[in-house]
């Protein structure tokens, strides 16, 4: 079923082209969350075989992904705060709870939204409570767009020098998922060691 699916969505994005890439990329960003590699990683393979331009292929993802995050973003921003503040004290939500969110993407949002874009599973949902906190939307534009594009190359490369071979195409995405989230954490690290260094001096002064 699975290889029938990737099938079909190689035969898709052929048919509609860049637009079918960035579409279903706004999809995966936004309404329906599902693995990006679907989607780009075949894109990437007919990009070795000479039928798309890799350029082309980045540029119509990096745009769905970007389109996604802002309708997540927005939705937040315009109705979660408004359904949260009414009902949140049914679901224990306080709304000291949201100016503490608030306070926190005030910080720490550019970090956050970077690193939850290369995150399987927080992709998607990280533009949610950016757009709860009402993150700076030129900070969280330039971070979605970050995240989203070293995930998208990724992706893509993988599928233009070994789209053809499955099953090291699952070993490769499964051993480069693991490098990146040990690169997150040990960049985690290194931005809390510096961050509180920084709070330190300013103390001092």
């Amino acid at each position: 079923m699975i290889k029938e699916l990737a099938q079909n969505l190689v035969d898709l994005i052929f048919d509609w082209g860049y637009l079918g890439i960035f579409i279903m990329m706004t999809i995966e960003s936004s309404f329906i969350p599902f693995p990006s590699e679907i989607v780009l990683v075949p894109a990437g393979y007919l990009a070795s075989q000479g039928q798309m331009s890799v350029g082309l292929i980045m540029a119509s993802g990096l745009g769905g992904s970007l389109l996604g995050a802002f309708i997540n973003y927005y939705l937040a921003l315009t109705l979660g705060r408004k359904i949260l503040q009414r009902y949140g004290k049914y679901f224990f939500i306080k709304e000291s709870a949201l100016l503490k969110m608030d306070e926190y993407f005030a910080k720490h949002g550019h970090i956050s939204t970077f690193t939850g874009r290369l995150i399987p599973g927080i992709r998607q949902l990280i533009s949610i409570p950016a757009g709860l906190a009402k993150m700076n939307l030129i900070t969280f534009s330039i971070f979605t767009g970050l995240g989203a594009g070293i995930w998208a190359f990724i992706l893509v490369m993988l599928g233009y020098f070994i789209g053809n071979n499955q099953e090291l195409l699952s070993e490769y995405l499964h051993q480069i998922l693991i490098v990146v989230l040990i690169s997150l954490a040990f960049l985690a690290l290194i931005y809390t060691y510096f961050h509180k260094k920084k709070n330190k001096l300013k103390g001092n002064k």
